[in-house]
């Protein structure tokens, strides 16, 4: 009873804090405060009442994660009436996820339901001609959403099948990633800065319910998919030359990585949900860095364009080195800690996979830390009007930085303890002969 109280309620604070912002639609000032403080509400009651909630492979952390980015990504927007709209919406979206995390049986799909026809729904309507993927991440993310529904009325194995490859939209993975790419590059305002966040975390959650009746021969194809898709994007992300285009795929290379870990492990734990809450974070901050750039710029501004900014906006500056850093997976932030610990406890791994892996991981180090070189560096430009980051701006993207931080040096059993992983170093210690 406590339990389904305790969901109803999460669930419910941001979606009444949605209905309530429209009683101050006229104010953007209040609407936008409206958001911040039910995305606030809602993380400190989930600190209240995790312990009522049921314990999940993935830990507490993909809880936390969500009202954290809903936060982040709305305090960081430039406060004008044409923004109002979307963070109404970034409070549904909250709404329909903490119901899919928290739900039991059929009330978590249904919310995730909800939450993808809510995009699909977003996408088709600001469709434009000039961008022909958004037909193809809507065809995807309507995939997900049929495929979701089969599993909801069939039996094993088709139930199975369908759940994987509303996973593999949700948590991007190649070749069914156009859905994620789409929402990264074509929702409006600060919907992409959480949804990168979002769908993934959900993603995993999904996985985590269905891996254990997923064939083996199918897991086997699954690991194919990753490894090309962890190479296949960070190939992308170098010949890309939009900002969005190019976290997008790096982020996409990065989920691969995660993917592969689960389908060769057959296993979700903590540690994989650190690594993609922090992979989604990293990438949430990256794109609220660039929302600063084209707020002062315009929306389509080429980033080529820009540069010099290390010395006219120093703050700036400093965060974003620290965003690259941690997006590259340097530590001690929490995508490096995850990736780690992902490598040091998986003794099922293959070595040609981890190759692969740290390959992937090295790509992304360098096209990140061109982006970043390209916006700090080199020559001032003085046809520019430089501004460094306003109060709400920096508090927002500092946030982000220290919870990247924390994900790095907190011990990865604070959100959840580990299942079904041996140290590498217990298997080997096992079949020395004086074990025997």
């Amino acid at each position: 009873m406590m339990e389904f109280f305790a969901s109803s309620l999460l669930t419910a604070v941001p979606l009444l804090g949605a209905l309530v912002s429209l009683i101050f639609w006229s104010d953007p000032n209040r609407v936008k405060t409206c958001s911040i403080a039910s995305s606030i509400l809602t993380l400190a009651l989930i600190l209240g009442l995790a312990k009522f909630l049921t314990p999940s492979p993935t830990g507490l952390l993909s809880l936390y994660l969500l009202p954290l980015g809903a936060m982040t990504s709305v305090l960081s927007h430039p406060l004008h009436e044409d923004h109002r709209f979307s963070w109404m919406v970034t409070l549904v979206c909250l709404g329909f996820g903490i119901g899919t995390l928290t739900g039991q049986d059929v009330s978590g799909s249904f919310f995730l339901m909800m939450l993808l026809a809510t995009i699909i729904a977003l996408l088709y309507r600001h469709h434009t001609a000039l961008w022909p993927m958004s037909w193809l991440g809507v065809g995807l993310l309507s995939l997900g959403l049929v495929c979701l529904g089969i599993s909801m009325l069939t039996a094993m194995p088709l139930s199975s099948l369908a759940s994987l490859m509303t996973c593999a939209v949700l948590l991007p993975l190649v070749p069914f990633h156009g859905g994620y790419l789409t929402t990264v590059t074509r929702l409006p305002g600060n919907l992409p800065s959480f949804i990168v966040v979002l769908l993934p975390i959900l993603g995993l959650h999904q996985l985590s319910m269905t891996l254990s009746t997923i064939p083996e021969n199918v897991m086997s194809v699954v690991s194919a998919l990753a490894l090309a898709g962890a190479l296949y994007s960070a190939v992308k992300a170098l010949a890309q030359s939009r900002v969005r285009l190019i976290l997008g795929y790096g982020s996409l290379s990065f989920f691969s990585i995660a993917w592969w870990f689960a389908a060769t492990t057959e296993a979700i734990t903590p540690r994989t949900a650190l690594l993609v809450g922090a992979i989604g974070l990293a990438t949430s901050g990256l794109l609220i860095a660039w929302q600063v750039i084209r707020t002062r710029y315009g929306d389509d501004v080429d980033p080529q364009a820009i540069s010099g900014l290390a010395a006219a906006m120093p703050k700036y500056a400093v965060v974003l080195s620290l965003l690259g850093l941690a997006a590259m997976g340097i530590p001690p932030f929490g995508v490096f800690a995850g990736f780690m610990g992902l490598v040091l406890t998986s003794p099922q791994a293959p070595v040609f996979g981890l190759f692969l892996a740290l390959a992937a991981w090295l790509a992304a180090s360098w096209y990140i830390m061109q982006m970043v070189q390209q916006l700090l560096f080199g020559a001032s430009r003085p046809n520019l009007r430089y501004t460094d980051l306003l109060h709400p701006e920096l508090i927002s993207l500092l946030i982000v930085v220290l919870a990247l931080l924390v994900l790095g040096l907190a011990p990865s059993t604070l959100f959840g303890p580990e299942q079904g992983v041996e140290p590498p170093i217990a298997v080997f210690l096992e079949s020395l002969p004086w074990q025997n």
